[in-house]
């Protein structure tokens, strides 16, 4: 939910988020206090169940695993789950890399705790029931809460089935995503003729063309709104590494970089879920703490927007 093409170093967030302004007294609050606040939800329109506000993005961190192992995505996990958060969006990899994750994702500890969101992302309505098949046995579940269909990939070869899935009980949910804003024009299109559950949006301060027509679309529609690339695939953190958090942030509770976009999509009631990517439980904990508190208002988020578009 692209790396960029040339080699010079960029900024992490580990280098830059002990200058964030707050964070040594984000971290310093006794263990356990915070681990003891539950998440905010928001409701799915079409149902009034209700989801947690902060979810996990772990394409990126599953394509580290096969190198880094899946420890750290369970450790993430667990702290999404010590926060009362659930939801967890995938996406098709290799067999080899889909089969480990799948171990973690059927964890006793885990298992029945999440909200778990899958995607078909190939050509072809065979490739397509092969890979969704290929999913089911890996995670071993024959029902997902959510089956989308990845940046519009062969929608109209593939929606057919996803509505028959969803008939059967395979899916609970059903829709699609995009990531880009190139595609914002074809999936109004397809949220217009097809009223998906749920459609899975690229949204941040630096990226926010959904405000324009896709947000107040879904919200009018009545479906459920998932987010994707809050931090730009992480180039975000290289763009603020250096700069100095503006004080007003704290009229809105937000202590971090991090927080300062997560709170910007936040602040969009259309919005159901964000999700973020990362493989350090520090950083899930200050991803969660963007779900707590206030939100910038529509004058504030003006603010936000022309103080990234300087950087």
């Amino acid at each position: 939910m692209g790396a960029a093409s040339d080699t010079t170093p960029k900024p992490n967030r580990r280098d830059f988020l002990t200058q964030a302004l707050g964070l040594g007294a984000l971290l310093s609050r006794p263990a356990g206090v915070l681990a003891q606040e539950r998440l905010p939800t928001r409701t799915i329109p079409g149902t009034g169940e209700a989801i947690p506000v902060i979810g996990f993005g772990s394409s990126k961190p599953v394509l580290e695993s096969p190198r880094e192992g899946t420890e750290p995505i369970a450790n993430v996990l667990r702290t999404l789950l010590e926060y009362g958060g659930r939801v967890i969006d995938t996406s098709p990899r290799t067999e080899e890399i889909d089969r480990e994750f799948g171990r973690v994702l059927q964890d006793p500890e885990v298992r029945d705790r999440l909200f778990l969101a899958a995607k078909i992302n190939i050509n072809g309505e065979q490739n397509g029931i092969d890979q969704w098949r290929q999913t089911q046995r890996l995670f071993g579940r024959r029902t997902v809460d959510l089956l989308q269909v990845e940046s519009l990939r062969d929608i109209d070869v593939h929606w057919p089935n996803l509505r028959a899935w969803k008939d059967s009980g395979e899916a609970r949910y059903i829709g699609a995503t995009v990531s880009s804003n190139f595609r914002h024009s074809l999936m109004e299109t397809f949220m217009r003729e097809n009223s998906p559950d749920f459609v899975h949006l690229n949204y941040s301060p630096m990226e926010n063309g959904s405000e324009e027509r896709l947000l107040p679309l879904a919200r009018d529609m009545g479906m459920g709104v998932l987010i994707n690339r809050p931090f730009m695939n992480g180039s975000y953190f290289g763009m603020v590494a250096g700069k100095e958090l503006p004080a007003w942030a704290a009229e809105f509770d937000c202590e971090t970089w991090a927080q300062f976009s997560l709170k910007y999509v936040l602040a969009n009631p259309a919005v159901t879920c964000v999700l973020t990517e990362t493989t350090n439980p520090e950083h899930m904990e200050e991803n969660i703490q963007a779900g707590f508190g206030r939100f910038p208002d529509e004058g504030t988020k003006r603010r936000m927007r022309e103080l990234v578009s300087g950087f």
